[in-house]
């Protein structure tokens, strides 16, 4: 769910990005296709009339036209002669001025962009003449000649469509709250509330068009101006409703409790969706109108405000969300690394940049040849590097979604979670590399000068590399994952957890040897990927392959104690002599094994210390972590304690052991008294023992210890004590006896 909400949050973010985008792009694609100039290829035969009828048509609305007369071999440039609608002769050819020879094509492309914006903000003037042309294409709407005039049809067809889709919102209001409140405030819970309240605004909005279309099609049935302004203003209202919607499914403004994207600033993000969802409508219907009332070159300078306007609010949106992109990048990942955080850093900035190159590009084309195929290149340029991140992401979420349901129904088998990460790794790389492919395939072409042919020739020589490194990659995940699957956790014993109940689990034997086979193969992996790669590229690897032969010959001359230490420690492994978590004893140190590489283990002494122990230098190894463990220890009794009592005593402490639910499950062979070990002078020593699991012996010695003294002392069963009874054996009292030593002379010692 947490990948989920993952790829909710990008989808959001960059769904965002996507439609802001649109604006600039159908309008610089309309500019550059309306400024454009015609060509037109004369024989050298044709009448004076014929020309200018023919520059008349072609310059229908102030387009320039390139005149060409073609000769006997080639065809030669004339003049690009700009010629307004309605003149009555061809104005004087003149030659077109030529790209400098020593100009770069930077260069070049920076003198268009400088003419593209020209020419752009020269025809805002024009605008004022927006109005008048206005009211002259209104005047000849063939609805509404008769009856209701077109305007007022229009006008009542808005106001009905908004007024019945309020009605049904109202009526349905009621249904829907009780399901707009989410049952717990987990994400499922607040997923199913968002998306009834994206159904009942999907509804309104399809209530809403439906009025519109029924409108258009029996009240304004001709095609004119009227029936194409209703057309543009029913998809703008389905374009600026969709940013609404989509804002009201995700950040749930005024209602945080079913809010399935939790931004840092939600509420933010909402009023620019809700910003941008109302001006785009206003400035799609203003525009397209105009452009059917008074033709393009009047709305040239619109388009040319407008893509400003555009290119300065995705610029100002995407420096302002830059720390919501870099947080939802991170965020993403357990433990983000520095190339992850130089993405997240430099996302916003990149989107940025990218939003005022495209806009450039728009400009630029409207002063080229084949400008259009420039001006759809950067378009579609912006819904490629948009939507490839949104598909990359949200498909591998939801597969991360299915890993996350299946680990949760406890399916966690380590090849299971490799190949699904291999598959999240092949999904969004394929994704990636489609996206890389359709840029280039835009690009190619504007940049190098690659023809098709050219570009699928060398898709075909660099498709087999691609594909091998795809391959190569998608191993790695995967060996990757598989290791890190058998793994064990590090579990460092710090000083206060000496009382603290150790674990059961016992690394297998296939989980011990993985981890240190895990660099060998993953360097195996990659060695024989670059390997490949550089064959297919034309690379004889002969010799490389003979050069590191050579060099891990001598390697292994040099360097006979790390050969030695890794041989040995392979038949450690080989013979499964010890695992990760066991107890060890070297002969000259012991511990608890952490960590094992290539040539060495790791133990952990009880004190703390941290031994690293080569392999090679190992000449027996004693396991005592291994299956199960008997302890035995002696208890000294009175001389006059009662043994059979404390043995039946002894053996009902064992009972409770066994029945006690914290202790109990740790026990193989329950607390009994072997027996009388040695009798002394002093005292009359048993035996006890019992076989428990290896990692519980020390803890559960203790707690029998404590439970035998203090069963013992209740059943009045004395210990030895170290005290010194004097006894007469003639029976006189310790007083007379004392009495009847003499007192110490000088000549005589005093008696001992």
């Amino acid at each position: 769910m947490v990948a989920m909400r993952n790829w909710l949050n990008a989808m959001a973010l960059c769904a965002a990005a996507l439609l802001t985008g649109v604006a600039a792009g159908p309008g610089a694609a309309q500019q550059a296709k309306t400024d454009a100039a015609p060509v037109l290829t004369l024989r050298g035969d044709e009448t004076p009339e014929t020309v200018r009828k023919l520059v008349d048509a072609l310059s229908a609305g102030g387009r320039k036209v390139e005149i060409r007369i073609a000769g006997k071999d080639e065809p030669k440039s004339a003049a690009a002669a700009s010629a307004p609608a309605g003149a009555g002769a061809v104005a004087p050819a003149s030659k077109a001025p030529a790209q400098p020879e020593d100009e770069t094509p930077a260069e070049a492309f920076w003198d268009h962009f400088v003419d593209g914006v020209s020419h752009g903000l020269g025809a805002v003037p024009r605008l004022a003449q927006l109005p008048e042309a206005w009211r002259l294409a209104w005047a000849q709407n063939r609805n509404g000649v008769s009856g209701i005039p077109a305007g007022w049809r229009l006008s009542i067809g808005l106001v009905l469509a908004f007024a019945i889709a309020g009605l049904f919102r109202l009526a349905t209001a009621g249904w829907f709250a009780r399901r707009l409140r989410p049952e717990g405030p987990e994400f499922t819970p607040r997923l199913i509330a968002s998306s009834w309240g994206g159904l009942q605004d999907l509804m309104t909005l399809g209530l809403c068009l439906s009025v519109l279309h029924a409108v258009r099609t029996m009240w304004l049935p001709e095609t004119d101006l009227a029936h194409m302004v209703l057309r543009t203003a029913a998809n703008g209202i389905a374009i600026g409703a969709g940013h609404l919607i989509l804002g009201r499914f995700l950040l749930a403004p005024g209602a945080p409790e079913r809010r399935i994207m939790p931004l840092p600033r939600a509420e933010r993000a909402f009023k620019f969706l809700a910003c941008y969802g109302v001006a785009l409508p206003i400035l799609l219907i203003v525009t397209v109108s105009a452009q059917h009332a008074a033709g393009p070159a009047a709305v040239t300078g619109l388009f040319a405000l407008a893509g400003i306007a555009s290119t300065l609010f995705k610029t100002w949106w995407f420096i302002d969300a830059r720390h919501d992109l870099a947080a939802l990048i991170l965020y993403s990942a357990h433990e983000p690394g520095p190339a992850r955080r130089a993405i997240a850093v430099s996302t916003g900035w990149l989107y940025a940049v990218l939003a005022v190159v495209i806009w450039m590009v728009g400009n630029a084309a409207a002063m080229m040849e084949g400008g259009a195929r420039w001006a759809e290149a950067a378009a579609l340029t912006q819904f490629i590097i948009v939507l490839a991140p949104i598909l990359a992401v949200g498909i591998t979420s939801l597969m991360a979604c299915r890993q996350a349901h299946a680990a949760a129904m406890g399916q966690t088998a380590p090849l299971s979670l490799a190949v699904g990460h291999a598959l999240r790794a092949a999904a969004g790389g394929a994704i990636w590399a489609g996206g890389f492919y359709l840029l280039a395939r835009l690009w190619a072409g504007f940049l190098f000068g690659v023809s098709s042919d050219q570009f699928a020739m060398l898709m075909r020589q660099a498709g087999g590399v691609a594909l091998l490194a795809f391959g190569g990659w998608v191993t790695v995940v995967f060996l990757r994952s598989f290791f890190d699957a058998y793994t064990p956790k590090p579990t460092i014993s710090l000083p206060g957890d000496e009382d603290a109940v150790p674990h059961d689990h016992v690394p297998s034997r296939l989980a011990t040897v993985l981890p240190v086979l895990r660099g060998v193969v993953l360097a195996a992996a990659i060695g024989l990927t670059v390997l490949v790669l550089l064959s297919r590229l034309g690379v004889d690897i002969g010799p490389l392959l003979a050069g590191f032969g050579i060099l891990g010959l001598a390697f292994s001359f040099g360097s006979q104690a790390l050969v030695r230490d890794i041989v040995s420690g392979f038949f450690f492994m080989l013979e499964d002599a010890f695992r990760v978590g066991e107890y060890v004893d070297t002969g000259r140190l012991k511990g608890t094994v952490e960590k094992i590489s290539l040539r060495s283990m790791q133990l952990r002494h009880q004190s703390g210390q941290v031994h690293t122990v080569p392999f090679g230098q190992v000449q027996s190894l004693t396991n005592a972590s291994r299956d199960w463990a008997t302890v035995k220890f002696n208890v000294r009794l009175d001389h006059s304690a009662d043994i059979e009592k404390a043995r039946k005593t002894i053996k009902k402490i064992g009972a409770a052991l066994l029945e006690d639910p914290e202790h109990g499950p740790h026990f193989i062979a329950q607390l009994k008294m072997q027996g009388v070990a040695d009798i002394t002078d002093a005292a009359i020593v048993i035996r006890l023992k019992f076989t428990a699991k290896p990692n519980h012996a020390s803890m559960l010695q203790r707690e029998a210890l404590k439970r035998v003294y203090r069963g013992l002392i209740d059943a009045e069963v004395p210990f030895a004590s170290n005290a010194v009874t004097v006894k007469e054996g003639g029976g006189k009292s310790a007083a007379a006896a004392i009495a009847a030593v003499p007192a110490p002379t000088p000549l005589v010692p005093a008696a001992e």
